[in-house]
């Protein structure tokens, strides 16, 4: 009989010192019942308690009241046991607590869809159809990348020259975006593509871009690649190769001296090269010379292949053009851009994750 009234105690004590927290946590209409109480342990509440320690400090210390009121109710009426997490903090120096895996992985959840949300978002902001899709991690074995066929110069393989090339061979739904020559500088648009996480390559010609460095450092500092694209732009197959190397390695001095570092990416004008053109490039430290499959404009697409159609790995290419240029600034270029890819299923990967 004394048994079941000091039980009754401890109920009693459990409701007056729990319940209040708990609504002031949950909203006044928190239920908890005499069998659910008894259900609560030390440990659960602790738990609830490091969960929630953001919240005022006066629902802190409501709950840890509750939390002692029913630790101290669990040992008098036996139903209390020891856990793992009710040990002491480590010793200075000693390592913390290993993190509960499955709420290590419900943050990581919480954190993607909020980025999630936050892309959509942007999305609507910059007047996109769609989402645009996150492109897959880069892959950890690169792919082989050779000449397209037709495209090779004579002395190609025994001379190791860049390889000419309009897609990158893999599987996967995704597309590589190309910029080429800088004349545009349209703050606008790295506000869009930052907002958005979508990558891409830039192909400058310093002629185009030495009003304006400064741009393009920004460019680069969100993550993009500058690649060369020569000093003036020519059409490198009228030139002598001592002339083209002078554009070639030129640019790479340029490139080396404004942003740090000397490309081994380059493009050549006009996507027109001879044989010349590649030693020229290799000789300034060149490994790659993508072209491109796909064209984009502010009113329309352009197709090399005779499908006019996308396809995995398709290198495409859009130029830093505006008003002056075209009917449409390059925010309207984007956004036809990634309505198509994002409608295909595509998604914009990173060029050089690739080479």
């Amino acid at each position: 009989m004394r048994a079941v009234v000091q039980n009754d105690k401890n109920r009693s004590l459990f409701r007056l010192m729990v319940r209040p927290p708990l609504r002031a946590l949950f909203g006044p209409s928190f239920r908890l019942s005499s069998r659910s109480s008894s259900r609560l342990s030390f440990r659960s509440l602790s738990r609830l308690s490091s969960r929630l320690s953001f919240r005022s400090s006066v629902r802190k210390v409501g709950l840890r009241c509750g939390a002692a009121a029913l630790a101290s109710a669990a040992v008098v009426s036996g139903c209390a046991a020891p856990g793992p997490d009710s040990a002491a903090h480590p010793a200075p120096g000693q390592p913390p607590a290993r993190r509960d895996p499955a709420r290590a992985l419900d943050s990581y959840a919480t954190r993607l869809a909020a980025e999630r949300a936050r892309l959509a978002a942007a999305a609507r902001r910059w007047g996109l159809v769609g989402t645009p899709l996150s492109p897959p991690a880069p892959p950890a074995t690169k792919p082989t990348i050779t000449a397209r066929k037709g495209f090779e110069v004579d002395g190609q393989e025994e001379e190791h020259l860049p390889p000419v090339f309009t897609t990158v061979p893999t599987k996967q739904k995704i597309v590589f975006l190309t910029i080429d020559d800088g004349a545009e500088k349209d703050p606008a648009f790295l506000r869009m593509m930052s907002d958005l996480k979508i990558p891409y390559s830039a192909f400058l010609s310093n002629y185009l871009i030495k009003d304006n460095y400064s741009y393009f450092r920004t460019m680069q500092s969100q993550g993009h690649t500058l690649n060369n694209h020569t000093l003036t732009h020519p059409y490198l197959p009228g030139l002598s190769y001592e002339e083209q190397k002078g554009e070639i390695c030129g640019m790479q001095a340029v490139m080396k001296r404004r942003f740090g570092k000397a490309p081994t990416v380059f493009r050549p004008p006009y996507g027109n090269y001879n044989g010349d053109t590649l030693r020229a490039a290799k000789a300034c430290g060149i490994k790659y010379a993508p072209i491109w499959d796909e064209e984009v404009f502010v009113d329309h697409w352009e197709y090399r292949e005779w499908d006019r159609s996308l396809h995995p790995g398709d290198i495409v290419l859009t130029h830093f053009r505006g008003r002056n240029d075209w009917n449409g600034t390059m925010v309207d270029d984007m956004r036809r851009f990634l309505d198509k890819v994002t409608a295909e299923g595509y998604a914009v990967a990173r060029l050089e994750d690739y080479l």
